[in-house]
């Protein structure tokens, strides 16, 4: 089955195209416009079709609380308060004209995650060409409304969520006039072992929602997403960092530049290798065939002589009778002198075997 797909600023996204690659930039700007601009050039020269931002301010996603409820309890963040990551990983809604417009000057998509309906009013301001709705708020049916209401595409990441919640999200979005649809199989762990992640689902949810499929990815290095594209994901989303040594929220997790450029260079390469369905002898092995076996004399065989498995054998190279016709041509007679070394033919042999 083929599925129709999605456009975002002209770029068309689907099974029949190469895998769409967005670079997350999160909180690895580390507070600074400066290296949010060298994140984005790096990704276009890495060879990243778009660039995502995440919209929210730490008073959008919480309240600055110090009771137990809003400590992070484990992970990679132990022990902070919400208030406060929030605080240092948004990227300041002052920033984003400017980062959009670099977006433009340089020539790669920007399109950012609002965490909640301010942050997509915002972004309309700005002409966001898609949205996308991360795993943590696909519960929120009114935001979902709220994006989908906007008429521009959307991709949604599926972390944590059950296959009812998906059916749910799916549901709000497209009765609330989303025409244009990917999601995106995740894991929220930061990071995510590969064994957690479980790809053959992506199969299972492009029949279930015939949607296209694609792979928020969380894991160390570049082996999953270049999985995840063999198994059919159209969109790869992964975090980008200048040097993981840097710092930042997410840098753990995220790729350096010539990681990032082996991701892309990685996953185009096995959409390519996935092709069509066929037996049809390739181009490249075309020039192969005369290596296969066939039917030779391996010593000479005067006229008359009976061919026997001491004068004819399958050997290489392929310029003879195929190696399946040997027993049929054992006990026939030589219609002609064969010398050692020639490929084998019906005209070398009389049509009736000895008696």
């Amino acid at each position: 089955m083929s599925y129709a797909g999605l456009s975002i600023a002209g770029r068309r996204i689907g099974d029949d195209l190469p895998p769409y690659m967005i670079a997350e930039l999160s909180g690895n700007h580390n507070g600074k416009i400066e290296r949010a601009f060298a994140l984005m050039e790096m990704a276009k020269q890495r060879g990243a079709d778009a660039v995502k931002l995440q919209t929210y301010t730490a008073d959008t996603m919480t309240i600055d609380h110090q009771g137990p409820d809003f400590h992070i309890k484990g992970g990679l963040w132990n022990g902070r308060s919400l208030y406060e990551l929030y605080q240092e990983a948004q990227t300041p809604w002052e920033w984003h004209r400017d980062l959009f417009a670099k977006g433009r000057d340089i020539g790669i998509t920007v399109f950012s995650t609002p965490f909640d309906r301010s942050a997509v009013d915002f972004l309309e301001q700005l002409d966001a060409p898609a949205y996308k709705i991360a795993s943590f708020e696909l519960i929120d049916r009114a935001l979902i409304e709220h994006v989908a209401s906007t008429g521009k595409p959307i991709i949604m990441s599926t972390g944590m969520a059950s296959l009812g919640e998906m059916e749910e999200a799916v549901g709000w979005a497209r009765n609330a006039g989303c025409r244009e649809l990917a999601l995106l199989h995740c894991v929220s762990g930061y990071p995510t072992a590969p064994s957690d992640s479980n790809l053959r689902t992506i199969g299972h949810m492009r029949a279930m929602f015939d949607a296209t499929i694609g792979l928020s990815d969380h894991t160390l290095g570049i082996g999953v997403s270049v999985a995840a594209v063999a198994l059919g994901a159209a969109l790869i989303e992964k975090h980008v960092t200048l040097a993981r040594s840097d710092g930042g929220p997410d840098a753990a997790f995220s790729l350096e530049p010539q990681e990032l450029e082996n991701l892309v260079n990685n996953c185009r390469l096995a959409w390519e290798a996935l092709g069509r369905v066929s037996y049809d002898i390739a181009s490249s092995e075309a020039s192969s065939l005369v290596f296969r076996r066939s039917l030779y004399a391996v010593r000479d065989i005067n006229a008359g002589d009976v061919v026997t498995e001491e004068n004819v054998r399958a050997i290489r190279p392929g310029y003879g009778l195929a190696p399946k016709y040997l027993h049929d041509v054992l006990g026939m007679a030589a219609a002609r002198t064969i010398p050692r070394g020639t490929p084998l033919k019906w005209a070398d042999l009389n049509s009736s075997q000895t008696s």
